[in-house]
């Protein structure tokens, strides 16, 4: 057990060592101040950490060397847990409990980003058929579809309207709508946003109307949200049916079988003198 101890310490060490240890430039051997601070650790590069923070809209408040930093702390933080208490259980079980521990300290930063990354997609999803909408309005008028987009982002709140607000200014500054579009579908991924960005790049190819294809997408995005939540309302149904079945009914058959035994003489006719 202490030579697990030794080998999981010896492995949060090194990805604390990791996070502050600098990348290698071959080919840029003096570099600026700036650079220095803004590099990406190997290790992080190697885990995929950049990716979840970017998928999780954390890249404001969030680096990938403050993330390897976090999760050497949580590993060795589930180390700490894992050697208390441990050595009370019998036989391996000790051992195991240690390294699920680290495992699970060292995974934790992790299962926390998806979770954000999940509830971020699913905001954006939700309003995207509103956003589509205005749209709509807005290029009906004769704007151009950067100009809506940016304004659009500039004027709503949440993720949807920032990452509409950066592809607009993408579109403004020269980058060209296939461009931008292609760095939207990068930054956010599903079938709800390639579709949006594949209308857009329809209409600018063939001259399609575009604010009738945009209503039609956010009448098709309404119907399957609607469609979601009542397939949800459905699988809730025999989840309730179960709680009930597990939960109140032993419940109340218990109180059922309390007040029978508190009232047996008097049903059975004993009475006690």
């Amino acid at each position: 057990m202490i030579a697990l101890g030794l080998v999981l310490i010896a492995v949060a060490v090194a990805l604390t060592a990791a996070a502050f240890r600098e990348p290698r430039w071959p080919h840029a051997p003096c570099r600026s101040p700036r650079s220095r601070r803004t590099a990406v650790p190997a290790a992080a590069i190697s885990l995929g950490l950049p990716e979840r923070i970017r998928r999780a809209g954390r890249e404001a408040d969030l680096s990938p060397r403050s993330l390897l930093l976090a999760k050497a702390l949580t590993a060795a933080t589930g180390l700490c847990i894992g050697s208390i208490v441990g050595p009370v259980l019998p036989g391996r079980l000790g051992p195991l409990l240690m390294a699920g521990s680290a495992a699970f300290g060292f995974l934790l930063p992790d299962l926390l980003l998806e979770r954000s990354a999940r509830r971020r997609h699913r905001s954006m999803v939700a309003a995207l058929p509103d956003a589509l909408d205005l749209l709509a309005v807005s290029v009906a008028t004769g704007r151009p579809v950067a100009v809506g987009l940016f304004e659009l982002g500039s004027n709503a709140r949440g993720p949807l309207a920032k990452e509409f607000a950066i592809t607009g200014e993408a579109m403004a500054w020269g980058s060209g709508q296939g461009a931008a579009l292609e760095m939207l579908k990068t930054r956010v991924s599903g079938k709800e946003i390639a579709s949006f960005c594949a209308t857009l790049e329809r209409s600018r190819k063939l001259g399609s109307p575009l604010a009738e294809q945009l209503r039609r997408q956010a009448s098709t995005l309404r119907q399957d949200q609607r469609r979601s939540i009542e397939e949800a309302a459905a699988r809730a149904a025999p989840k309730i049916q179960l709680v009930i079945a597990l939960v109140l009914v032993p419940s109340v058959l218990l109180l059922m079988v309390a007040a029978l035994v508190a009232n047996s003489d008097a049903l059975l006719g004993v009475g006690y003198r």
